[in-house]
């Protein structure tokens, strides 16, 4: 149960995070802070599945 709940989530993470990439090029006061977001947002999304589901386990 935990385990899909995790995959979900980054599974979430990682597509708002493209989204979010997607829209730092028509901020243009806010791009360097929304970029870096989208990349924090993604490498949460694939560092929940890496390091957190083997503890689940």
């Amino acid at each position: 149960m935990r385990t899909g709940i995790a995959v979900i989530i980054s599974f979430v993470l990682f597509l708002g995070g493209i989204v979010v990439l997607g829209y730092a090029t028509t901020l243009p006061a806010w791009q360097g802070l929304v970029f870096f977001l989208g990349i924090v947002s993604i490498a949460l999304s694939i560092a929940i599945p890496v390091h957190l589901l083997p503890k689940l386990d």
